[in-house]
């Protein structure tokens, strides 16, 4: 693993799959969420489960949280050696000409989600593992809906949240088409790949900010 990890071939494939890890994840917990507008019984039970169930808890939620330190990780690594790399700054050597503006701000819109995410664990995980763990509370009925919308009354939280997913589908957008392509998948079905990226990369973040209005405007 480390010797694939100190060639920069292999550090881009890497940093890649990381990347489709944690887009399959995204995907699953805008599922749930959207339980939370669509059926708020059914949000319960479904975080009652995840929250509770062992496999969850113990194998895929260490597995999530070290993918996504991980790509983090890997992306700020990435960036310093880059920026290493160049012989010519952008201003000399007008690097917007030769890439988008969300390729050569990645490094900044992934510290802004990064940011986001911490807010995000001391609003919702923080405070389930302080019942859990610390207080010893029992989750059986817990109310996870009442929960989610009271975290919406705020305005500003709502705010912060809007903001983030905006950072996000930037990030998105360039995210998912390198990913694609530092993996090879090159080939006769680019085109749509690029199409469902884009479809992703919009719909995925507009709809968290659609839940989080829908539970600000309606409480």
């Amino acid at each position: 693993m480390s010797g694939i990890l100190n060639s920069s071939i292999g550090r881009k494939f890497a940093m890649a799959l990381s990347a489709l890890f944690l887009m399959f994840f995204l995907l699953q917990h805008f599922s749930i969420n959207l339980l939370s507008v669509t059926s708020p019984e059914t949000f319960n039970e479904v975080s009652y489960f995840m929250g509770n169930n062992p496999l969850v808890q113990y194998g895929l939620q260490p597995v999530l949280l070290i993918g996504v330190l991980f790509h983090f990780i890997m992306g700020f690594v990435l960036e310093i050696k880059n920026r290493k790399a160049r012989q010519i700054s952008y201003a000399k050597n007008n690097g917007g000409a030769n890439s988008t503006w969300m390729s050569r701000n990645m490094i900044w819109s992934g510290a802004a989600i990064l940011l986001f995410m911490i807010f995000h664990f001391n609003d919702f995980w923080v405070p389930e593992i302080v019942e859990k763990y610390v207080e010893g509370k029992s989750q059986v009925g817990k109310d996870f809906y009442a929960h989610v919308v009271h975290m919406f009354e705020n305005p500003i939280r709502v705010g912060v949240y809007v903001l983030a997913f905006v950072f996000l589908a930037l990030h998105l957008l360039h995210g998912f088409d390198s990913a694609f392509q530092s993996v090879g998948a090159n080939n006769k079905y680019t085109k749509g790949l690029k199409r469902f990226s884009k479809i992703y990369a919009i719909g995925i973040p507009v709809g968290f900010i659609i839940i989080a209005l829908v539970h600000h405007f309606n409480h």
